[in-house]
C-alpha cells in the first residue's frame, strides 16, 4: 500500500498510517539504490522528520509506502522487443544487503515457494506490457515470510548483478540490449542451468559496520579457475577516495549447483588479496558459512532477510574485531581476518 502522489507534509502520512499501520517509508523520487528512504515508526517521528524540508529544498518529491520489515529481495531479469516478445532471462535473489545496498546476488533465486516463479513472470510481463517497454529491464519485488509478494520498482537498464543471469543462461545481455534497441528480435532465451553467485568487493570494513576505507591499493590479486569471472574497475596502485561508490570489483562464481557455486566462492575469497585498503571479503566469507544462507529451513525456504547482515552478522564481526586484552587480542584479530 502507498501514495504515489507527492507527499508534502505529516498529515497525509499520519492519515495513511492510521489505515495501514506503522512503520511507513517516505521515499524520495530522486533517490535510488536504497538512498533517500526515511522509515518512520510513530506519529512523533512523522512530525519531527526533516525529510519534507530536505525534499523541498532539493527540488525532489516524496512518495509513501507501508514499510515491509522482513522480506527477501527477489527480482526478474527481463527483456522485451519491439515485436511484443517477452522473456524472463532468470530470477535473482539480492537479499543480502547493507543500508539497502546489495552485497551478494545469485541466480536463479533459490528455494522459492511453489508457484512463485509463475507469479513473478506474469507480474513482470504485465508491468512491461502496460508501458510498452522495449529493452532489458529488472523488475524488483519483496517476498515476505508469509508468501506475500510486493512490487518495488522497475529498473530500465542493466544492473550490477546482471552477470549472474548471463552465467546461468549463456546469453550476452549487452548484445541483447543493443539488438532490441535497433529493432531486432529477442529470439529464444535458454532456460537457466547451474547456479551463479556474485560477490561485490567493496572498500568497507566489516569490523566497523562497513565503514568506508580509503587509500592506495598496494597489492591486488584476483582469484582464477573454473567458474570464476572477474569484473574490476581498479588496478594495483590506484587510490580509493571517498568521492565515489565503494565497489572495486565483482567476483562472479558459477557452478553446476548452488552448493558447488558456494564452495567455489569460498575458495575464490581465500585467493583474493587486496592490501592498502580494507575490503569486505571477511563479511562474504562469514556469510558463505552461515546455515541461514546456505540451507533452507524445515519448510524449505531461506530465512535470511534484507536486514539480516545488519542485524545479525555485522554486530558479531564488530564484536570479534573490538579491542581485546593481551590474551584475547590475537584471537579477535583472527576471527575478523579468518571468519569461520
Amino acid at each position: 500500500p502507498g501514495i504515489t502522489d507527492s507527499v508534502t507534509g505529516p498529515d497525509a502520512v499520519i492519515d495513511f498510517a492510521s489505515a495501514h499501520g506503522y512503520p511507513v517509508a517516505l521515499k524520495r523520487t530522486d533517490g535510488g539504490g536504497g538512498r533517500g528512504i526515511t522509515v518512520l515508526a510513530s506519529e512523533e517521528e512523522v512530525r519531527s522528520t526533516p525529510a519534507f524540508e530536505a525534499a523541498a529544498a532539493g527540488g525532489g518529491a516524496l512518495i509513501l509506502e507501508k514499510f515491509v520489515t522482513a522480506a527477501r529481495h527477489i527480482e526478474t531479469q527481463c527483456a522485451r522487443d519491439g515485436h511484443g516478445a517477452f522473456a524472463v532471462v532468470s530470477t535473482r535473489d539480492c537479499t543480502l544487503q547493507r543500508r539497502n545496498q546489495k552485497l551478494l546476488e545469485e541466480a536463479p533465486a533459490p528455494y522459492l515457494p511453489e508457484g512463485l516463479d509463475a507469479r513473478l513472470t506474469g507480474a513482470s510481463r504485465r508491468l512491461l506490457e502496460a508501458v510498452d517497454y522495449v529493452g532489458v529491464a529488472t523488475c524488483e519485488f519483496l517476498l515476505t515470510p508469509d508468501g506475500d509478494l510486493w512490487f518495488l520498482e522497475v529498473n530500465p537498464r542493466l544492473q550490477v548483478e546482471h552477470c549472474v543471469s548471463e552465467e546461468v543462461t549463456g546469453v550476452d545481455l549487452v548484445e541483447i540490449q543493443l539488438r532490441i534497441a535497433v529493432g531486432g528480435r529477442l529470439g529464444e532465451i535458454p532456460a537457466p542451468r547451474g547456479h551463479s553467485v556474485e560477490l561485490r568487493i567493496t572498500c568497507e570494513d566489516p569490523a566497523r559496520s562497513l565503514a568506508p576505507s580509503t587509500g592506495a591499493i598496494t597489492r591486488l590479486r584476483w582469484p582464477a579457475g573454473p567458474g570464476i569471472r572477474i569484473e574490476s574497475g581498479v588496478t594495483e596502485g590506484d587510490v580509493v577516495t571517498p568521492m565515489f561508490d565503494p565497489m572495486l570489483a565483482k567476483i562472479v562464481v558459477t557452478g553446476a549447483t548452488r552448493e558447488q557455486a558456494i564452495a567455489r566462492a569460498r575458495r575464490a575469497l581465500r585467493e583474493t588479496v587486496v592490501e592498502g585498503v580494507t575490503v569486505c571479503t571477511a563479511l562474504h566469507a562469514e556469510v558463505l558459512e552461515r546455515p541461514a544462507f546456505t540451507n533452507p529451513d524445515a519448510s524449505g525456504h531461506l530465512t535470511v532477510t534484507t536486514r539480516w547482515i545488519e542485524n545479525e552478522v555485522l554486530p558479531e564481526l564488530a564484536d570479534a574485531g573490538a579491542p581485546a586484552d593481551a590474551d584475547g587480542s590475537q584471537a579477535a584479530q583472527e576471527a575478523v581476518t579468518n571468519p569461520r
